[in-house]
């Protein structure tokens, strides 16, 4: 498997590392840590050192009763540092958005994926991706990001995952986006509850039997709190690591991640146990 655009490709063969750098003042994890132009592409600098195959720019935070963002706010916080990853750093650049107009001023200013926990379900989001012909990465969420964990329900959490991205997958496909610029996301934390997760994650290798990437993104969520007892999301990494491993483990392509250089370690351990023959 392997992803490309604007010039670059990805190859999965080896499960990729995606660094999150969030230029948000509300993120659920770091949020306000990175407004600042130079202080987001230091941490873009030292995520690329410690291994970060792709690095993921969030203008919009989506945690649970996160504030609207307009577009022209949104653009205005990623696009500076879109331009200035791409022109001095050697790493793919994904763009976590459900707007086509922000993907689309990205795509030009040198991005490379099209990260969207709401699967392309804006108006126009399906066109524009069949228009760019970028790659994208369809998330099943429950709701949306304001009411997603007042009472999620399923009667299979899993089948129900799986059937919604086949049914995204399909539709997709018949508008234009090549089958091979797919990446799936189960959407660890939007519109779960804590079992939910964890069945998600103890079944991820149903979904990563599917012809397609999968992305599993659970680093420093309250899944993971909820276990340990611990409110404090920086504080969770050790757990972050444990569920990226496990995600490898399942069959799980990419990773996106908090803490690069330790995911990275551990997920190259897990991958040479899964090659060993």
């Amino acid at each position: 498997m392997q992803i490309s655009f604007n010039n670059r490709t990805l190859d999965l063969t080896t499960p990729a590392v995606m660094g999150i750098l969030n230029v948000t003042p509300d993120s659920f994890s770091d949020g306000g840590k990175f407004i600042d132009k130079n202080a987001a592409f230091n941490h873009a600098v030292q995520m690329v050192k410690d291994g970060a195959d792709i690095i993921d720019i969030g203008g919009e935070s989506t945690r649970p009763g996160a504030a609207f963002v307009s577009a022209d706010e949104e653009a205005s916080r990623v696009l500076p540092i879109v331009k200035k990853i791409a022109a001095n750093l050697d790493v793919m650049i994904s763009i976590d958005t459900s707007r086509p107009e922000i993907i689309t001023e990205c795509a030009a200013a040198g991005a490379h994926i099209w990260n969207d926990i709401r699967a392309l379900t804006k108006e126009h989001a399906v066109e524009c991706a069949a228009k760019l012909q970028i790659p994208v990465c369809l998330m099943h969420m429950q709701g949306t990001p304001a009411t997603m964990q007042n009472n999620p329900t399923y009667k299979n959490v899993v089948e129900e995952v799986k059937t919604f991205l086949l049914n995204r997958i399909d539709l997709c496909v018949k508008a234009g986006i090549k089958a091979g610029n797919i990446i799936l996301d189960p959407g660890f934390g939007f519109g779960k509850t804590v079992d939910d997760n964890y069945l998600l994650l103890k079944h991820l290798d149903k979904l990563c039997a599917l012809p397609f990437p999968v992305l599993s993104a659970l680093s420093r969520k309250s899944m993971l709190g909820a276990i340990l007892n611990e409110p404090e999301a920086k504080l969770r990494d050790n757990a972050s690591i444990s569920g990226a491993v496990i995600s490898v483990m399942k069959g799980a392509k990419i990773v996106r991640v908090h803490n690069v250089k330790a995911t990275k370690e551990a997920i190259l351990i897990a991958d040479k146990v899964l090659k060993t023959n």
